[in-house]
């Protein structure tokens, strides 16, 4: 297929976010610089440093790590057996060190990241530790790397907060090359559509809890990532279409010989790469940031992105905000539909023609960089295929020109609306973020008097008494990064649809988060400034009247200027936040959180990115 010469639009961002980093890009690059070496990492070790590196290794393996020519690969893994997507990563230490011994190199497991569940702590105190967790990984991942033993990293995560905390832990040591293996999606089970219905019912009292954990048994019911498009897979989008993994092998199911395959391949990629030079640096670019962002905006992902690439970024020294994401988004189509944006789950994505062929059309229509440098070598040609087993050996084939099913994927000669699944609403409020590929056009605009909640239970108590059966805004603040670590709140979202669907206009404003899972209801979230960081949101009072319109890009609390100027906000009192369930030991991280369009992390301030 020719490609069409780069998005003129592309082009302008990419030099605008280069412009706006020119000065901490050239840092980062010049400490990757200082730290890059022409041998092998543990080369002039001292002696008791160096057998200590390799003292529990096989005979083998400490014969072979003492030559100074082969490559010691680093697994940082993020395994536990009660995430799901997770478990199947028990078994790929041995399996890794395996196919290093057969390419002549050795593997060491260099640190275990901790991986929560948002599913598990949704709508519970767990859920504030949620995002603060990502750094926590981030900081683990520098620690197991830290050693200064590995020629190359091989990162093992899935889920929401992991990839990303993997990534911004790995990249401060981009003088190595790294490699993200991923793990696949579950199998289909009871559909997502069918899930969330079961779930109003349950809240209307039409079903009884044992009606409902069957349900929710039957849509989570073995290893790999949840099946929906939410942070996890939206996670494994990135990954491949930035290069960080290799082609197609996001959503291979997570048993068979093809992921084993595939992995393989990994550890003898990162093998390669740290025989010619390729570093995590010479992969992380803006070219590579703004290719996320477009995998985002035409596919409909996780709001959570909004937050993670800037965070990424920042880690690689390289500045964006939300102005870029909605600049692309007017000019990037969107070109999936997977729940909860459509009624499909990411198998379905991935049998219509999945990432090969989103990255085939986007990188054509010219909506890609295809100069950059990638785990499987330079350009996303090599993405632009599928891998299959031939005769046993991996290889990549050529994707049929059309998609398997146009209900899921699309062309982008055809697709489902002109432009991204995202936007900025923006306004006398704040800024904030919406995922508009998951509502209805007749849902996207909504003027009403704000109902004030400084805690999602009340919502849910208001809720069950019925004192919700209105039009109104639901404004629920002191939900942001310093207030309380920015949970998800989508445990509200089957109220508020349930709301929605009775006809009233509903929508919702918080400096929270909501799942990437959520949509239907039309939701300003990430609000910056917070309400704790001064922002306005602060000051809304019960019946003040909202107007948030999704297309116009406007959220705006209809009280004048000097109204609101006058106004001053009521000590919140956030005790709550500050025990139980080891939030004690988060008050640094609250402290110092960034605002969400920054990323939400304390990590990066101190650097000046």
């Amino acid at each position: 297929m020719p490609l069409l010469p780069l998005h003129p639009k592309l082009a302008e961002i990419t030099a605008r976010i280069r412009q706006r980093s020119a000065t901490t890009r050239a840092a980062y690059l010049d400490n990757v610089a200082r730290a890059k070496r022409s041998e092998r990492q543990r080369a002039g070790m001292g002696c008791a440093n160096f057998a200590h590196a390799f003292a529990a290794m096989p005979a083998n393996d400490k014969l072979a790590i003492r030559q100074p020519k082969l490559a010691n690969l680093g697994i940082v893994s993020a395994y536990n057996d009660m995430l799901s997507a997770h478990q199947p990563y028990g078994r790929y230490p041995e399996l890794i060190k395996a196919s290093a011994r057969r390419l002549g190199a050795t593997a060491q497991v260099a640190g275990g990241v901790p991986a929560m569940c948002d599913g598990i702590t949704q709508g519970a105190a767990g859920m504030e530790m949620s995002l603060f967790s990502r750094d926590v990984i981030a900081l683990s991942t520098a620690i197991a790397l830290s050693h200064n033993v590995f020629d190359a990293a091989l990162c093992l995560g899935v889920c929401d907060k992991i990839v990303p905390g993997l990534l911004m832990g790995a990249l401060q040591f981009a003088h190595l090359p790294v490699v993200f293996v991923p793990a696949g999606p579950m199998a289909s089970g009871l559909p997502n559509d069918a899930k969330a219905r079961i779930r109003q019912q349950y809240l209307l009292g039409q079903v009884s809890r044992d009606e409902l954990l069957e349900a929710e048994t039957q849509a989570y019911h073995g290893p790999g990532t949840c099946t929906f498009y939410g942070t996890a897979n939206t996670n494994q989008m990135l990954m491949e279409i930035m290069g960080l993994q290799l082609p197609g092998a996001s959503f291979t199911p997570p048993e068979g010989p093809l992921r084993q395959a595939l992995t393989d391949a990994a550890v003898a990629r990162a093998v390669t790469l740290s025989e010619n030079g390729t570093t995590l640096a010479d992969m992380v670019t803006e070219k590579s940031v703004v290719n996320g962002i477009v995998g985002l905006l035409s596919t409909g992902g996780s709001t959570n992105h909004t937050l993670h690439i800037v965070a990424i970024a920042r880690a690689a020294g390289i500045l964006v905000d939300w102005d870029d994401f909605v600049e692309l988004s007017a000019v990037v189509p969107l070109l999936a539909r997977v729940y909860p944006n459509g009624q499909a789950d990411v198998n379905h994505f991935h049998a219509a023609g999945g990432m090969a062929f989103l990255i085939r059309e986007l990188r054509a229509g010219g909506l890609l960089h295809d100069d950059v440098v990638t785990v499987d070598g330079a350009g996303l040609a090599n993405y632009c295929t599928e891998p299959w087993l031939d005769n046993g050996r991996l290889a990549w084939r050529t994707i049929p020109a059309d998609s398997g099913d146009r209900n899921v994927l699309r062309a982008l000669a055809d697709p489902f609306s002109a432009d991204g699944g995202l936007r900025m609403l923006a306004g006398n409020l704040g800024r904030s973020v919406v995922k508009v590929s998951a509502v209805k056009p007749e849902h996207r605009k909504v003027r009403a008097p704000a109902v004030v909640f400084e805690d999602q239970a009340e919502l849910l108590a208001r809720f069950e008494r019925g004192e919700l059966e209105r039009d109104f805004v639901a404004v629920v603040r002191y939900q942001g990064p310093r207030a309380n670590g920015m949970p998800e709140l989508h445990k509200l979202t089957p109220a508020l649809g349930i709301l929605q669907d009775k006809g009233f206009r509903v929508g919702l404003v918080t400096d929270g988060r909501m799942s990437g899972a959520s949509g239907k209801v039309p939701a300003a979230i990430h609000l910056s400034p917070e309400a704790l960081a001064g922002g306005h949101i602060a000051l809304v009072h019960e019946g003040d009247m909202i107007d948030m319109d999704c297309d116009a890009g406007r959220l705006e609390l209809e009280i004048d200027a000097a109204t609101l100027a006058a106004r001053r906000p009521a000590p919140p009192d956030l005790s709550a936040n500050e025990r139980g369930v080891g939030r004690e030991l988060f008050a640094l991280f609250r402290r110092h959180a960034a605002d969400a369009e920054l990323g939400g992390s304390p990590l990066f301030l101190a650097a000046g990115n």
